[in-house]
């Protein structure tokens, strides 16, 4: 499948409504990343009323990229205590 990504800030309940994941193959991402499939139009309904902001993968990359990174460096400055039952965020790659 070819996919488009887009950032949305999710505000709650309505942010997906049912017959929107119903139609919609959504994947959140860190960032508040969407990923989304191309060429479907209640995606694209779905983008303009959250007000979506559509992002190359290279841009959708970076702030995943940055997100993940930040939280990399926090898990880092836990105690071993603290690790042991959070693992370490590991770094996605966008399809």
């Amino acid at each position: 499948m070819i996919y488009k990504y887009c950032v949305a800030e999710n505000w709650g309940k309505g942010f997906i409504e049912v017959g929107e994941s119903t139609n919609i193959n959504f994947l959140g991402l860190p960032g508040n990343v969407w990923r989304i499939p191309a060429n479907n139009k209640n995606a694209n309904l779905w983008v303009a009323k959250v007000a979506g902001i559509f992002k190359t993968k290279e841009e959708a990359q970076a702030i995943v990229n940055a997100e993940i990174l930040k939280d990399q460096i926090n898990w880092d400055s836990l105690s071993n205590e603290e690790k042991i039952n959070n693992p370490r965020p590991i770094n996605i790659i966008l399809e």
